[in-house]
């Protein structure tokens, strides 16, 4: 151990109780991988690139101030983990320092039913919420993949949306206030009444900022009372073509359905198995009985203008009912050789066809399958979300052929004016793409984080800012700097 890892683990010990603080080298590893595909061949190689110097278990804002304390002292990198379901590496500690994992900081929820809504520690997992607001004759309308495995505070951090989205909007529709530390110490009670007119929205500020900017605590989200009536439907489809201008009509027409989903050929054969020509679209409308229904009727005209041939709500419902599995990609990750991965972006209304068969085209050579769909529709556009699989032979060879995916769905994004990200965020997958995903934008990302923290101990080496420079701590030592990548 090195003299400013002691000095690290002393300072610690005197605010943090001993059985929540992690040194032994295997725990620590663990913390090197989250849910991102390469970051699982990574393990299965033994290679633990982003293992931090040791992990915090906080279980309050007080404890979150206290090693926020000691790390601006110090000059220690912190990166907060929620549940390590990150699929791009937000979680993942690139400068070492400390993991403060957030996971213990949960508790009993406070539903107000005047406001319709609720609050919750950051650390709450997403399932266990709905479940207890599902009780309560309440819900989140706020349904991502990884429900069962991520929580509150990482859905802000990674700005998150839901198979819902759209009627009940992403994350920044649904939140209502928070808590976020920053790293020099200040508490901000970030919210609005229910709309503000003075400055911009401040509530925008942390969602998607992957704990670089602060450490969220505390959260405030809306609430709904369960829909008394639902109904679906899916119809198929001639080709993509056709689906997409059903989409763009439903979304132009102002009509709000709560699912939306529509699959090219190839990923219909696994969403809709029993349809073997075509392209399948999902519908569901809930509300009122009356309105649902009269909004379904609407959403079911526009599609058979365009084609579509109704086949029941069954596919529907089969898809309801294994929503939040992610055991495909998962299994095929935990073949040697295999490699599997889910990419999404997005693009307005005039260019998404062109950006799915470019990406298409480009990734086919790359993948035993390759397969796309639809969702998350605005009146401007629609997300695209890719899956590819395959077998590369070895670990290694995996691990290439994971970059290479990489490095075309983002060269080819960006090449086509898309956003490179719709709701997984950028992590480490999307670091090098980000400054030419957003232009000119990203120089104002930039003096946030620097305003924010000038000193770059909050998750650096994010949000395509590689710069961490070299801060003396105490006692003349230097910490946090050194890329284990």
């Amino acid at each position: 151990m090195s003299t400013a890892e002691a000095v690290l683990l002393t300072a610690l010990a005197e605010i943090v109780p001993a059985n929540r603080i992690e040194t032994r080298i295997w725990a620590r590893e663990a913390y090197s991988h989250d849910s991102w595909p390469v970051s699982t061949v990574l393990a299965k190689l033994g290679v633990h690139n982003y293992t931090p110097q040791v992990v915090v278990h906080s279980e309050s804002l007080h404890d979150v101030l206290s090693v926020l304390g000691v790390a601006r002292e110090l000059g220690v990198a912190v990166t907060c983990w929620g549940l390590g379901s990150s699929v791009t590496g937000q979680p993942l500690a690139r400068r070492g320092g400390i993991l403060l994992d957030m996971s213990s900081m949960v508790g009993e929820p406070v539903l107000d039913t005047i406001d319709n809504c609720v609050t919750v520690a950051a650390g709450h997992r997403g399932s266990d919420l709905e479940a207890w607001l599902n009780e309560r004759g309440y819900t989140l309308n706020h349904f991502p993949q990884s429900l069962t495995r991520s929580s509150v505070g990482g859905w802000l951090s990674t700005r998150a949306t839901g198979q819902y989205s759209s009627k009940y909007g992403g994350i920044e529709d649904l939140v209502l206030r928070y808590t976020a530390v920053l790293a020099d110490g200040t508490v901000a009670d970030i919210r609005s009444r229910p709309r503000a007119a003075v400055g911009p929205d401040l509530r925008e500020l942390f969602l998607g900022s992957e704990g670089c900017f602060g450490v969220i605590t505390d959260v405030t989200l809306k609430v709904f009372p369960s829909a008394p009536f639902r109904q679906l439907g899916a119809y198929v489809l001639l080709d993509v073509r056709s689906g997409l201008a059903a989409m763009r009509e439903i979304a132009q027409a102002s009509l709000k359905p709560m699912l939306v989903r529509f699959y090219d050929e190839d990923e219909t054969r696994h969403a809709a198995p029993e349809i073997d020509q075509g392209c399948v679209f999902f519908l569901g409308c809930d509300g009122p009985r009356a309105v649902a229904q009269a909004e379904f009727a609407e959403c079911e005209r526009i599609v058979a203008t365009k084609g579509g041939v109704s086949v029941g709500p069954a596919p529907v419902e089969a898809w309801l009912g294994q929503r939040f599995d992610f055991s495909r990609v998962e299994r095929v990750l935990a073949q040697t050789g295999g490699y599997a991965e889910t990419i999404e972006v997005a693009h307005l209304w005039s260019g998404i066809e062109d950006l799915y068969r470019e990406l298409k085209t480009a990734l086919v050579p790359l993948g035993d399958e390759v397969i796309a769909h639809f969702s998350h529709i605005y009146p401007q556009g629609t997300s695209l979300y890719v899956i590819l699989s395959g077998n590369a032979g070895t670990d290694e060879a995996a691990r290439e052929r994971l970059h290479r995916i990489w490095q075309v769905a983002m060269g080819t994004t960006v090449a086509m004016g898309g956003e490179i990200s719709h709701h997984h965020g950028a992590g480490l997958a999307r670091q090098d793409y980000i400054a030419d995903g957003l232009g000119s934008q990203h120089v104002l990302l930039r003096r946030i984080k620097e305003a924010l923290d000038p000193t770059f101990i909050l998750n650096p080496g994010k949000l395509g800012i590689d710069e961490a420079p070299r801060r003396q701590g105490k006692n003349g030592s230097t910490h946090g700097v050194v890329d284990a990548a």
